[in-house]
Parts: structure tokens; C-alpha cells; sequence
């Protein structure tokens, strides 16, 4: 495990999927990050790579070959290099190999760096295409928040808070692809109330946002969090049945719709990176 620390913050990872496993409050002693009850379930803040959600049929099709990927992509299994920088960054680092090119045909460097200042937790991801083709990725987030936080509150005393008004629309999802209808998520003045059965039919699914903050608080106590992101085109909320956490999920990428055709070229939200080129998004937590 790498730990990262200052004077109001500390956090662990792990190098199996450079995996965020906590983050606590040095001040209060508010842990942030879900426990990983495999109960519910196991994880924590896997990385989504290189795509995000299901695949129609588990396959892809890309040069007139067959591959096949399952949910999420391989990132959040593999075993990252590590790299601590200082006591408040480290990078780590994950590369192609014989196992990753059987499903994935690229050349690539994905890098994974957290870095804290004061009582925020930075998570920036670095792609590099390494090869002398094009590289064909998706990456997104999947952070799980501890809801409750604090003694003497319920699932149902928090809520989530856009930082933009806006018309949500939540896409459905059927057999984990994406449907071809989607409704109205109702949230009064920007806020979601948080209820269990909100994720009984899976994630609420959400394409291009005005939105770029939205606030974990609590209508009982003053703490909570801002998760920042900017630059993803989707968003996922998601919770496992009756646990108690919510997934905050900016992503660049989206499962496959129920119509697709299964190209890669052609996923929603595919991103195409050219040889010798970089790619770099962020997400960043501010503890309250």
C-alpha cells in the first residue's frame, strides 16, 4: 500500500488497480471512501479501462477481428507499478503485455497520479499512446463515498447538490447496455435526495452535464465532500442494492447501447489518440 499525508488529510492506495481504498478526515476522523463489504460490494475507486461498462455480447470488433472484453475493461485487476513521489503524490503506472493484447490490440501508458494539497485529493489520468498506430480508449471513474459519514444518521439524511440547474436525464440501462429511451431525473433546484431505491434498476446514467461539481452533504451536519471534474462527457451515480455508499462516476466513454454495432471505432464516446500523443483528464475530491 502507498499512503499519502498532510496536515488534514490521509490517504491509501493499493497497486492492485491503483485503487483509492481510503480517505480520511485527520480533523475529524471522517472516513470518506465505502469499506469495500464484499456483501455488498468489494471495491472501492476502480479505474475503468480501456472501457467502461458492458460490451454488446462482450465483443468488440476492431480490424476485422474479434475481441473480448468483460464489464469495465482489465485495469482495475492488474497490478500497477508504484512510484511514491513525495508524502503527498505518488504515480502509478500500468502497460501493455502479452495478457492485455489478446483483448486489447494498443500500445499504451496509462499513468494514475493522486496528489493531496491540503483537504483535497487530486486523481489525474496520463495516457500515452506508446505505438505506431492509433489508440482506442475509454476511461472513467468509479469512486465509492461512505453514505452515512457520521453516527446518528441515515442513507436518507444526504443528498447530492449540482452546482449547475439543469433538465437530468437519466438513460436506462437494459442487461447493462445502454436503452434507447431515457427520463427525467427529478431533482428540485439541482439536488438529488439520496434513497436506496434509486439504484434498484442499476446506475443513473447521465450524458453531458452542464454540471462539472456536485456536493456529498448531509441535512443533519455540516460535512461532506465536493467532487470536481471537468471534461468527462458522462456520469454515472450508482449504489449496490441497500448498501451504503454512492459511486460518483465521471467518465469518458459509456457502455454500448442495445443497437450498436459493435465496432470500436464506432462507441459512443470511443477516444482516439494518435501515435507519440498524450491525453490527461482529472477528478478531485475537496473534504468538508
Amino acid at each position: 500500500m502507498i499512503i499519502l499525508e498532510n496536515e488534514k488529510l490521509r490517504a491509501v492506495i493499493s497497486p492492485k488497480g491503483a485503487e483509492l481504498q481510503s480517505l480520511t478526515n485527520k480533523e475529524t476522523g471522517i472516513e470518506y471512501m465505502w469499506s469495500g463489504d464484499a456483501a455488498f460490494w468489494g471495491k472501492h475507486s476502480p479505474v475503468l479501462f480501456p472501457i467502461i461498462g458492458s460490451l454488446k455480447e462482450g465483443t468488440y470488433f476492431y480490424k476485422d477481428k474479434t475481441y473480448h472484453l468483460s464489464r469495465h475493461g482489465f485495469a482495475r485487476e492488474r497490478i500497477f507499478l508504484k512510484d511514491q513521489v513525495s508524502l503527498e503524490e505518488a504515480v502509478f503506472s500500468l502497460s501493455q503485455d502479452a495478457e492485455t493484447l489478446a483483448v486489447y490490440p494498443f500500445a499504451f501508458l496509462l499513468r494514475l497520479r493522486y496528489v493531496l494539497k491540503e483537504n483535497t485529493l487530486a486523481c489525474i489520468y496520463e495516457i500515452s499512446n506508446t505505438g505506431y498506430d492509433e489508440l482506442l480508449f475509454s476511461i472513467g471513474a468509479h469512486p465509492a463515498f461512505a453514505v452515512p459519514i457520521a453516527d446518528g444518521t441515515v442513507y436518507n439524511d444526504y443528498y447530492l447538490q449540482f452546482n449547475e440547474t439543469e433538465q437530468l436525464h437519466r438513460w436506462k440501462l437494459k442487461d447493462g447496455l445502454i436503452a434507447d429511451c431515457a427520463e427525467i431525473l427529478t431533482a428540485p433546484d439541482g439536488m438529488l435526495p439520496l434513497a436506496h431505491e434509486l439504484f434498484y434498476e442499476d446506475a443513473i446514467v447521465l450524458k453531458n452535464m452542464r454540471s462539472n461539481k456536485i456536493t456529498l452533504g448531509c441535512s443533519k451536519h455540516a460535512h461532506g465532500l465536493h467532487f470536481i471534474f471537468d471534461n468527462f462527457p458522462f456520469f454515472g451515480i450508482w449504489a449496490s442494492k441497500d448498501a451504503n455508499f454512492v459511486c460518483l462516476e465521471p467518465w469518458c466513454g459509456i457502455s454500448d447501447s442495445v443497437n450498436h454495432d459493435q465496432q470500436l471505432k464506432n462507441k459512443d464516446g470511443i477516444i482516439t489518440l494518435d501515435a507519440n500523443t498524450n491525453w490527461q483528464r482529472q477528478w478531485t475530491v475537496e473534504c468538508f
